[in-house]
């Protein structure tokens, strides 16, 4: 049988046959059922010149349909300076092999150490790790390192008021780590506080997670929360946006022990979904238990600065039935992306973006009530974001916002329209929006 897609020899398919006691390589697959098999050929094109190609890809990518995005829900559509893309590519940035040899991906490891620090000042917190696949895994983790800490409590208690994909994250990992998840009531969109000193009196607990601003664009007040925790000597957990940390009181701060969060908001492109980049930042007492990778800078014996893995037990990549968890990979790339997003913006920048987001979102709110068609479903104070209710055909005004090149919004209830905006919305194309309100 001729595979000539793959590179291996005969010799390498009959040695690897013959080591695993198999005859040939339709025996290996035979527990597949023939009615799920294919048997035809590849519909593969045949071999197409440059031109032919980029032909070929432009012409595919003129069925996307290009929409002005008024959606949110933790994918944020921000503008990525045209500097970003050009610097990611350098190969002073790209070093090839993995940064576990130091003395080849100083390239590497310097960017890691910087998005670290960079994402350290943001949060307010003690330290960084060098970054996580997506702000859900992060927070996930982030529940697995209280359980850690607390070896005597299973129990993990989640705001209702947290983005139900996270929610859906962390129950998955939870459920092999035998932790028991428990929802702390939600009440007028936000956390209901006698609920969670409730269940935090109740004993047991290893770690509360919020979100900031949560899943609705609401800016919980979080002030003394951290100390109900402490005293029942569980973690407190907060997920957070950090573009909206150029405003808001930091995790830090609000005497966080963990810091997690997507960071698709830092100039990241939307991409359809990914991929992104999640953060976990923590005070100095909780580092050993960090997973993921932690890189520090030194000096050579020639005394000159330099990077390197750090804190690192052998458990994390050899004996890791007990690591501290078995992430010891990240998103490098993105990582890299934020950094010079953040490099570039600079602190004023990054105000500068936050707030235009935050005017223009209750610019839109606020005419959005003026058609007498919206009323604002929750009377909390908002970031960015925010949920209104429809007094029509939700699916239908949505659909008119689509065919005038608009995605206006998610629908997160029957009549409720979550929408988000970023410093990229401009009056026009708000008003543009207000215009198509029946």
């Amino acid at each position: 049988m001729n595979y000539k897609f793959f590179p291996h020899t005969e010799k390498n398919v009959s040695d690897m046959l013959d080591k695993i006691g198999v005859k040939s390589l339709e025996d290996l697959f035979k527990e597949i059922p023939e009615e799920v098999r294919f048997r035809g050929q590849y519909d593969i094109p045949g071999a197409k010149s440059e031109i032919e190609i980029r032909q070929f890809f432009n012409q595919l990518g003129a069925k996307n349909q290009q929409l002005t995005c008024f959606a949110g829900a933790g994918v944020y559509d921000h503008y990525t300076p045209s500097a970003v893309p050009s610097l990611v590519s350098r190969s002073e940035f790209l070093t090839s092999y993995t940064p576990y040899q130091a003395e080849v991906s100083q390239g590497t490891l310097h960017y890691i150490f910087e998005f670290q620090s960079m994402m350290a000042e943001l949060t307010g917190m003690d330290v960084s790790n060098a970054s996580m696949y997506d702000g859900s895994t992060a927070t996930a983790e982030a529940v697995l390192m209280a359980k850690a800490n607390h070896k005597k409590a299973n129990k993990v208690l989640i705001s209702e008021t947290v983005d139900p994909k996270i929610l859906s994250v962390i129950k998955t990992y939870a459920h092999f780590q035998q932790i028991d998840i428990e929802m702390i009531a939600e009440r007028e969109g936000i956390t209901d506080q006698e609920d969670l000193a409730q269940k935090l009196a109740e004993g047991g607990v290893a770690g509360v997670v919020v979100q900031y601003p949560n899943y609705y664009g609401i800016v919980e007040d979080y002030t003394g929360v951290a100390d109900k925790c402490h005293e029942q000597k569980a973690l407190f957990i907060m997920n957070s946006n950090p573009s909206d940390l150029a405003l808001l009181k930091t995790p830090g701060e609000l005497g966080a022990d963990i810091a997690v969060g997507e960071a698709q908001s830092l100039g990241i492109p939307m991409g359809w979904g990914g991929p992104y980049v999640g953060y976990m930042c923590c005070t100095d007492k909780l580092v050993r238990k960090m997973p993921g990778r932690i890189v520090g800078k030194t000096i050579d014996e020639e005394g000159q600065r330099v990077f390197v893995l750090t804190l690192q037990a052998r458990e994390q990549h050899i004996r890791r039935q007990k690591a501290t968890s078995n992430i010891c990979s990240n998103q490098s790339l993105m990582a890299l992306w934020a950094t010079i997003y953040l490099s570039l913006m600079g602190k004023e920048g990054l105000k500068e973006a936050a707030q235009l987001s935050y005017d223009g979102a209750h610019y839109l709110c606020e005419q959005l009530l003026k058609t007498g068609h919206f009323t604002l479903a929750y009377d909390q104070p908002f970031f960015n974001e925010f949920c209104v209710k429809y007094d029509g055909n939700l699916q239908e005004l949505q659909q008119r916002f689509i065919e005038n090149g608009i995605f206006g919004g998610i629908q997160v209830g029957d009549d409720m329209l979550m929408l988000a905006v970023t410093e990229k919305r401009t009056k026009e194309e708000i008003d543009q929006l207000i215009e198509l309100v029946p």
